[in-house]
């Protein structure tokens, strides 16, 4: 972008800014109830952990390598193989970290034993509002979340400073119809309370999510304090959603908070399987992540809070220059918009409190799948985000990190292709024992046996041992969440076999979705599926030959050049093998009921089940809207105010400055 360029984006910024609801910051010292200790240091730390823990493992990587010669194909396994352990490193001291705050208590952001909670006391001085966007989804089921969170506030003290919308973007006409004529029935069922609930359905869903959102507050933004963010499947608490009111309010200095929605309502054997390993192990890594990106954490598009005026005056995304994978709409956009408000001066945090805010995941691997290849998507376009003017180093370790999740399947895959072919190409050759015309003494092919056990053992212990010490943590601390000592040990053992098991579709999934992005291929983000199926055996097959074809003929080439390579690659490719049944069996309703009653994947809302998912539960039951007719909904009057473009390549205007922080 050239110069000229520049300032009259600059010009229109500021021009623009005028327009948005401004926070005024006077300089005084107004205390925040988010109280942080030693913030600068924490990504020094987090530096002497991870940088030696990955030098000694390339260095152990080398060890092996170094005796018979270096070869070019072990070179790259050397690159790739450092690369990978990085980021197994910051994984490992990162649920390390969070399970020795976790076992003593201690707050990741004070470092103290107690942090100071908001003041439950106090009533809400401002206004808010509650807003779930949805796209094409299943009618029941976004309306009776969307009542369910409703009664949880209706019913408090604080429930006239709450309005909730619901943000419509569907473009199928019958579902249109089914949610205008669900919202009606709503309306009735709440009585007087309507008058602070909403619907709203855009002519053109322009931006996608972004746009859906950017409207809302362009057209009523202004006159609410904070909104509150809610996915199609979310469910909040009133309790919980009070709090995030109350923290927006008591921190003045504070534009997100963010919660950790966790996974409930799951019947599959997957779908348990993924609701149960969230439960056990989240706790403890938001601990450890919480502690190294203090007042940088992440948004995650939902279950979160956001105070309006700076999300208007520093979050309106602009279109990126260039081609897919890095040009284009902004798609993961979540990400973008936390880094955005953290640059402008502004404070964001993660709660580590996984109480009272929910969501659903998807019931099999394929879905699963599905979803992952959205965002791959959103996530590797962040690479091209890294050198955005003014972010935070953790928002660009939230970029790379987020990139990486899926880029670590291609790398372990490259590796294990270039360990075969270098396996192979000496189980195929003759060695040369005299390199030289003058060697008076062979030169003998050596196998470093012993580290090759270290190297091993030590990656086992980057992979497990934090699920260990999870599974230790949730013993000590909260075995009556999952219904008792043996029932979650129970569970946690088949949860690491199947996370064993998996492990290699997901690799080859990930491999496949990271090259097809780099090659340009788009997707379409299209509503996800929420509810249980049973994924038949023709789809379970169609997603799975190609995968189970290559693992049969790497596993009869290794065993028949280099068995012992093959016993080494044998949890891989047994994994891929069998996939397709993987698939099928773990879609099933009844293997994961049958689980539920034998005590496996129990989590604390089927033992205590709260009262927002109660209702949720029960009106699934009987929702029904056949016999109301659609009514265009009545709207608030508009108070219109603009969201300006940001401009990346330059400092946010105005520039928000941070308060002083008591300690």
């Amino acid at each position: 972008m050239s110069t000229n360029q520049n300032n009259r984006a600059c010009i229109a910024v500021s021009d623009e800014a005028k327009a948005v609801p401004q926070v005024k910051s006077d300089g005084t010292a107004r205390a925040s109830h988010f109280i942080l200790k030693g913030e600068h240091m924490r990504l020094f730390i987090m530096a002497m952990l991870v940088i030696p823990s990955t030098a000694l493992a390339g260095w152990s990587l080398y060890e092996i390598f170094l005796p018979n010669g270096l070869t070019n194909l072990e070179i790259a396994q050397l690159g790739l193989g450092l690369t990978l352990f990085a980021w197994l490193c910051m994984a490992f001291w990162t649920g390390i970290i969070g399970f020795f705050l976790q076992l003593f208590n201690v707050d990741p952001l004070s470092l103290r034993r107690n942090q100071t909670p908001p003041d439950a006391t106090a009533p809400l001085t401002q206004k808010h509002a509650v807003v779930m966007p949805v796209y094409n989804e299943d009618t029941r089921r976004i309306m009776v979340g969307f009542e369910a969170c409703i009664r949880e506030l209706m019913e408090s003290d604080n429930s006239s400073k709450f309005d909730f919308f619901m943000l419509s973007d569907t473009r199928d006409m019958e579902k249109a119809d089914a949610e205008l004529r669900a919202f009606t029935r709503l309306k009735k069922r709440l009585g007087a309370f309507s008058s602070q609930v909403f619907y709203r359905r855009r002519e053109q869903n322009l931006h996608r999510k972004v746009g859906n959102l950017k409207e809302f507050c362009e057209r009523w933004g202004a006159n609410y304090e904070s909104m509150i963010v809610l996915d199609a499947d979310s469910v909040m608490t009133g309790e919980r959603m009070q709090d995030l009111a109350r923290r927006i309010e008591q921190n003045p200095d504070t534009a997100l908070v963010q919660t950790i929605p966790m996974p409930v309502r799951q019947n599959t054997f997957f779908g348990r399987f993924v609701q149960f390993a969230a439960h056990l192990y989240s706790p403890m890594l938001a601990t450890g992540l919480s502690f190294w990106q203090t007042d940088s954490a992440n948004y995650w598009g939902h279950n979160a809070i956001i105070r309006i005026a700076p999300f208007m005056q520093h979050c309106g995304l602009p279109t990126l220059e260039g081609r897919a994978p890095f040009g284009g709409e902004i798609l993961s956009h979540d990400f973008v918009e936390a880094a955005l408000l953290r640059r402008a001066g502004w404070q964001a945090y993660l709660l580590t409190d996984t109480t009272g805010s929910y969501e659903e995941v998807p019931s099999n691997i394929v879905d699963y799948a599905i979803r992952d290849r959205r965002w791959v998507q959103g996530n590797i376009q962040h690479l091209g985000l890294l050198n955005v003017k003014g972010l935070k180093m953790a928002n660009r370790l939230h970029f790379l990190f987020g990139a990486f999740a899926y880029i670590s399947s291609l790398i372990l895959f490259c590796m294990l292709a270039l360990g075969t072919a270098d396996a192979l190409i000496r189980a195929t050759s003759v060695p040369e024992f005299f390199v030289s015309e003058y060697q008076l003494f062979p030169s003998w092919q050596v196998a470093r046996q012993d580290m090759m056990m270290v190297t091993m053992w030590g990656t086992a212990a980057l992979l497990f041992l934090p699920k260990l010490l999870g599974i230790t943590l949730a013993l000590i601390k909260r075995r009556g969440e999952f219904g008792g000592a043996w029932s979650l040990l129970k569970g946690a053992a088949i949860e690491l076999t199947m996370a064993v098991l998996i492990a290699p579709l997901m690799m080859f999934y990930h491999s496949y979705f990271v090259i097809s992005v780099f090659v340009g291929h788009s997707v379409k983000w299209e509503a996800q599926e929420r509810e249980g199926r049973k994924v038949p055996w023709k789809v379970a097959i169609k997603h799975t030959q190609i995968m189970s074809c290559l693992a049969v003929a790497w596993g009869v080439t290794t065993f028949y050049f280099t068995p012992s390579l093959f016993m080494w690659l044998l949890p891989v490719l047994v994994g891929m093998v069998l996939a397709a049944p993987v698939i099928r069996l773990t879609s099933s309703d009844k293997l994961g009921m049958a689980m539920r009653k034998w005590g496996v994947f129990v989590i604390d809302q089927e033992v205590n089940e709260c009262k927002a998912l109660k209702r949720l539960r029960v009106a699934m039951g009987y929702f029904a809207i056949s016999q109301h007719k659609a009514e265009v909904p009545a709207l608030p009057d508009n108070v219109w105010q603009s969201m300006p473009e940001q401009v990346l390549s330059q400092k946010p205007l105005p520039m928000r400055h941070r308060l002083p922080n008591s300690a």
